[in-house]
């Protein structure tokens, strides 16, 4: 039986993860491993509700149900997720390796960042004299990050070199981070470095580029460096001083790892990886790179190639989108989306949502109060995308262990699953999982793809939680919400087409009056809330009385009317026998001490063209009176 990896990772367009997962990817062909990357993207500006929504994913995976894990958590910024994430995986037992960060318990493959990052430092002094040296830093609870510039702060020292706090710029390895670092030192009160060191190579490219945009030349005016050797040379305005890190080669140790403790083989706890600096043109070893026409023409070639590939996912996308806005439902919604699961043609595609990410009856409330919204995976998922063995699946529906669907597939067949979380800010929809797809999932477009169908699920969550609304709202302008039945707004929206065919047609309409009697005597000796329930009664009655697609309603108070068309003298006379009789029924089992009863009338006619239909329930209220009245007579006589 293969084993089942799980596998943690944030931001898998960064050079440095998809790297990494290249090399597991890689290894796991050769160990027989299914691995479930858990991916999140995060870091954007100002907007903690989507990262909460993003890092939601590391809560899907119920480690106890996985052989083992590499976890790549240096690349989460929030300590909170990663302890839970650590926390789950020791009480689940099972071992993992983790990237970078050294924690306690569980394999780890690392580097040296504080004698890397020395080097560095030591040659921007020694070789090439410079004083005045900035530094752009990644974010402090990271321990990598940490790592690096303690080193640096240090050699600082021992030199005799103080570093001014306005020199230093945290940041969050992303490429934001470069430029920002940039317009900070330009702003600045203090005079402009004579070089910068970074703490990755993704903020120096960036920062490099603010530089040249600045009309300030690198590494003429500032040198600049690097760490990791995530880039093509080729691709960078000038070739980067920075220290060469073999990110494939750890991916694919953490899986031979991994299978050394499957096999109860030797394995050591931690294994530190070499790095070596790499001095070039950013600093100003190398005055400038000698290429010949054969290097710029496989460059140009292979950029040409990923911009071809960029822009016709980036068509594919855009094209996703307009269809995607467009749908009225979601059953449209599913549909369009079926179609571009096709363009894509991935190995396995599964769309799961929440059972009740769409659940109507709380959905207003929810929408006002967003301390309810729903922020965790339900334990039953619908799957109404399953795409597997090159067709369609219909009806699936799994349970949250599962994760995904149970369909028959070759034990021997490796499979690298990506899985991304569906959700509007952090509000929590759902997850996508994706195999074997031909588009790369390691880039920004990816990213944006992600935030479209986000975006694109939450607007039908609004379509229908808007038309819930409009039907909540339709009803309750229809409804007697106290009986049950029709108010006086629905009895004319529903007798008002029939009443006007009858007058075109010379047909006849008939309209009785209700009324309840002795409501007031009920509700002084037994309390209101037993008047309450003689309405409803007499409501309830109705309902069971009328069975000839007759329209009844509450009119108001205890007063109530019925609508029929086509009606002969003797059906109203039976339908008020129907209604005293039920009446007389309820009073045999009702053991709540008053007696129910009501008094009756009604008018048959043919409506002139134009007529009102109250005029009818005027003629009707005035026969009810009659009838009242004789009760009254009758019962005087009696006494």
């Amino acid at each position: 039986m293969a084993k089942r990896i799980a596998v943690i990772v944030a931001g898998i367009d960064e050079t440095y993860q998809s790297s990494i997962l290249r090399g597991i990817q890689s290894a796991a062909l050769k160990y027989g491993f299914h691995c479930y990357v858990f991916v999140s993207f995060t870091g954007m500006k100002d907007n903690k509700g989507h990262d909460d929504g993003e890092m939601n994913i590391f809560k899907l995976p119920d480690f106890s149900l996985f052989d083992g894990a590499i976890l790549l958590t240096n690349t989460i910024d929030c300590p909170p997720v990663v302890n839970d994430i650590l926390s789950r995986i020791k009480k689940a037992g099972i071992p993992a390796v983790s990237m970078d960060n050294n924690v306690e318990g569980h394999l780890h493959i690392g580097i040296d960042n504080c004698n890397a990052m020395r080097d560095i430092t030591e040659h921007f002094i020694k070789i090439h004299g410079f004083k005045r040296i900035n530094y752009i830093s990644g974010p402090m609870d990271n321990p990598e990050s940490a790592d690096r510039i303690a080193a640096f702060l240090k050699v600082m020292k021992e030199n005799g070199i103080e570093v001014e706090q306005q020199r230093i710029y945290y940041g969050d390895f992303r490429e934001n981070s470069g430029r920002e670092a940039i317009d900070y030192f330009l702003e600045g009160a203090l005079d402009m470095p004579d070089a910068i060191i970074c703490a990755n190579d993704v903020m120096a490219a960036s920062a490099v580029n603010r530089l040249f945009s600045a009309g300030i030349k690198v590494p003429e005016d500032i040198a600049v460096s690097g760490f990791d050797d995530v880039f093509e040379s080729y691709n960078m305005r000038v070739e980067l001083t920075t220290v060469e890190r073999p990110l494939v080669r750890s991916g694919k140790l953490a899986c031979k790892m991994l299978n050394n403790v499957f096999n109860n083989s030797p394995q050591q706890e931690s294994i530190m990886l070499n790095m070596l600096p790499k001095y070039t043109e950013s600093c100003g070893c190398v005055k400038c790179v000698t290429r010949d026409a054969d290097d710029y023409k496989e460059a140009n070639i292979g950029n040409f190639n990923r911009i071809g590939t960029i822009n016709q996912y980036m068509s594919l996308f855009n094209s996703l989108s307009c269809e995607l806005s467009g749908a009225d439902n979601f059953k449209e919604y599913i549909e369009i989306f079926k179609k571009f699961v096709l363009m894509i043609d991935p190995g396995e595609f599964y769309f799961c949502l929440n059972e009740k990410w769409n659940y109507q009856s709380e959905e207003i409330y929810n929408i006002l109060h967003e301390d309810k919204l729903q922020k965790c995976y339900e334990e039953n998922i619908n799957v109404p995308i399953a795409y597997c063995n090159g067709r369609f699946i219909d009806d699936v529906h799994i349970s949250l262990k599962q994760l995904l669907p149970q369909f028959e597939f070759d034990e021997n067949f490796v499979k690298f699953y990506y899985f991304l979380p569906l959700h509007f800010r952090e509000r929590c929809m759902g997850y996508m999982a994706i195999n074997n797809c031909a588009l790369s999932l390691h880039n920004a477009l990816f990213q944006s793809w992600c935030i479209t169908i986000n975006n694109s699920l939450e607007n039908i969550r609004k379509i229908n939680a808007m038309d819930f609304a409009v039907k909540k709202l339709e009803k309750l302008y229809i409804q007697d919400t106290f009986s049950g039945i029709y108010n006086r707004n629905g009895f004319v929206n529903a007798t008002n087409d029939v009443f006007r065919q009858c007058a075109s047609q010379a047909r006849n309409v008939m309209l009785m009056f209700i009324d309840l009697d002795g409501l007031k005597k009920i509700n002084d000796t037994y309390g209101h809330a037993i008047g309450d329930e003689a309405i409803r009664a007499i409501a309830k009655i109705l309902e069971d009385s009328c069975k000839k697609d007759e329209i009844f309603c509450r009119f108001g108070g205890d007063e109530f009317i019925v609508f029929a068309a086509d009606y002969s003298d003797s059906d109203a006379a039976g339908l008020t026998a129907n209604i005293q009789k039920k009446i007389m029924e309820y009073n045999s089992k009702n053991s709540g001490g008053y007696t129910l009863s009501a008094s009756t009338g009604y008018v048959i006619a043919v409506p002139k063209i134009g007529e009102d239909l109250f005029r009818f329930v005027t003629e009707a209220d005035k026969k009810m009176y009659e009838t009242k009245r004789e009760k009254k007579s009758k019962y005087l006589r009696a006494d």
